[in-house]
């Protein structure tokens, strides 16, 4: 996004109560290759959770999770999970704010309030990692707190006025003393040996953001997500303060603690990040919810779709695609098959469950990477990272939720998926959860099998289309797997399958060989002023197994293909 770090990290998504959308939502099994055949009576279930369902982390004997007894070899760790239980014990108490002078920064006034990279943090000990500091201001509106724990002794960080560049000395003569810190970015070497890049965000809300070797900045991550898209509105809860390490000089991972508060949950986060050609960010957690939470969002990721290939570009763009992601990716642990959706820009705010039993991977991806699909100079869109969730153990039942609300323009983050405990959360539990996030090019999916690298969506009734009034046609182009290994004559065969009353009309497969691609072509149409739901995949003639993911599709009833909503 053109305005760069600061918009993107910190700008909430607004909620279905703040634009005055209905929500239109529907609910998926993640299927098996095979059930995908029974798609009708596999799309319509319950996410309601069993009795018998738990939340990944059992209790012992006095309550106290396994999750929290893993941490106890961590004496700093422990200490951060047990102020997170006091806190949670207590009434919410908001961060106090910023000067409001500060608060009504005007964007560019508070981008001239600039960190001085000489005065990074162990900068002067040449330590592989160091850190620079964010200062409050415009829409980061209260500082944390952020303690240097070395040699077994806490101190806290002050805030020091003299590590910033102002633009306007009379600006800079206002700023207290105290103000504080908004967050950090952390850096290392991770294009060149002799350059310490930016390459991790702690700021605003529970945001953080990371990139890999190569990347631009993108995709954010979260620690938490409460209530996103209910018409009651979206909490943000907050990190409210940290605790970081030196790093050892031989060091090729950091280790960030984290104090999270807010109106329903409070909790305690370590992060051990390793930055690299990926960047993996392992994430541990013990959560305290001080109210019953009706949507709790577990390793939300956040991410921006303003346009792409499988929708009418907006008046006079002239960019292809426009977005920060492109896909949700979701795996299933017991079955291992994939499961690919498309994102949308949509007129109405949308949201998808995407059951499981027990997920083994899921992210926002951004496959397009190629820059004649974005010929953006400036934004370079085909360079923003991926991300994917990896749990470290099996989180059990539950639901991948895919968030998609309407933007006008690529400032505002517009999607958001998470992960849905099966069980409800009730005031007074604890329960943590450990897992990978992944950060890189589109290749940390590890994607076995064929992929789908390309999605059109047109009309059904025109030259080049179909003959069918109120019809759909879809491409999609897979590539490969297994796919990349048979000959251009090879016996390929679709399977395709339409839910909730869609229609599908035709399906074949060809082989594209000016890209060395195989051509799903779909002729669908939904039922009248219904959703078009669609799910697909390749496998092979001789003996019917499967040589792709499953691409699924759904196309709301008010979207602006056939040029009307």
């Amino acid at each position: 996004m053109h305005q760069g770090l600061l918009k993107k990290a910190v700008l909430p998504l607004m909620s279905s109560a703040a634009i005055g959308l209905a929500v239109y939502s529907s609910i998926h099994y993640l299927p098996s290759v095979v059930a995908a055949e029974k798609s009708e009576k596999a799309s319509v279930v319950s996410d309601q959770a069993s009795p018998a369902q738990r939340l990944p982390v059992a209790a012992d004997g006095n309550g106290r999770s396994e999750g929290r007894a893993s941490y106890a070899a961590d004496p700093l760790f422990a200490k951060v999970i047990g102020k997170a239980e006091k806190a949670a014990k207590a009434s919410y108490k908001a961060p106090e704010e910023i000067p409001e002078f500060m608060q009504d920064l005007g964007y560019q006034d508070y981008q001239n309030i600039r960190f001085n990279p000489e005065k990074s943090l162990w900068k002067d000990r040449s330590l592989p990692f160091q850190v620079m500091f964010i200062p409050p201001g415009l829409f980061y509106q209260h500082s944390v707190k952020i303690n240097i724990v070395e040699n077994g002794e806490q101190k806290p960080l002050s805030f020091q006025r003299e590590w910033f560049n102002f633009s306007d000395p009379e600006l800079e003569r206002k700023v207290p003393h105290d103000l504080g810190y908004a967050g950090f970015k952390l850096t290392h070497p991770i294009n060149k040996a002799d350059l310490q890049d930016q390459f991790m965000v702690f700021a605003g809300a529970s945001y953080f953001r990371a990139v890999a070797t190569g990347n631009a900045w993108g995709i954010s991550a979260r620690g938490i997500a409460v209530n996103t898209g209910l018409p009651r509105g979206e909490e943000f809860p907050s990190f409210t303060e940290f605790w970081m390490e030196p790093p050892a000089a031989d060091a090729e991972s950091m280790t960030v603690y984290a104090l999270l508060d807010g109106p329903s949950i409070a909790g305690a986060y370590k992060f051990v990040i390793t930055p690299g050609e990926r960047t993996i960010i392992r994430v541990q957690n013990v959560l305290f919810p001080r109210t019953d939470i009706e949507l709790l969002g577990v390793a939300p990721l956040t991410s921006m779709y303003f346009y792409g290939e499988n929708m009418t570009r907006p008046t006079g763009e002239w960019r292809p695609e426009v977005h920060d992601s492109d896909g949700l990716l979701i795996q299933d642990r017991l079955s291992g098959e994939w499961l690919w959706r498309p994102l949308l820009n949509p007129v109405g705010l949308e949201m998808d469950y995407f059951a499981t039993d027990n997920v083994g991977a899921f992210g926002l991806i951004q496959r397009a990477d190629d820059f004649d699909e974005f010929r953006d100079m400036e934004a370079h869109y085909e360079k923003r990272p991926s991300m994917m969730v990896r749990p470290v153990e099996g989180w059990g039942k539950g639901s991948i939720v895919l968030t998609q609300l309407p933007t006008s323009n690529e400032t505002n983050d517009n999607i958001v998926a998470f992960w849905k405990p099966g069980q409800a959360v009730k005031a007074g539990s604890e329960f943590s959860f450990s897992y990978d996030v992944i950060v890189g090019f589109d290749d940390i999916e590890d994607v076995n099998t064929g992929q789908a690298r390309h999605t059109f969506v047109g009309d059904g009734n025109r030259i080049g289309g179909g003959d069918s009034e109120g019809a759909y046609r879809f491409i999609v182009d897979f590539e490969g797997g297994s796919l990349s290994e048979l000959p251009s004559d090879a016996k390929v065969l679709s399977q395709v399958s339409g839910f909730g009353g869609t229609e599908v009309i035709e399906h074949y497969v060809q082989y594209n060989q000016a890209t060395q691609q195989w051509r799903l072509s779909i002729l669908a149409k939904p039922a009248v002023n219904q959703a078009l739901n669609l799910r697909a995949y390749l496998k092979r003639e001789a003996d019917g197994a499967a040589l792709t993911e499953t691409w699924t599709y759904r196309l709301p009833w008010n979207n602006t293909i056939l040029g009307k909503q």
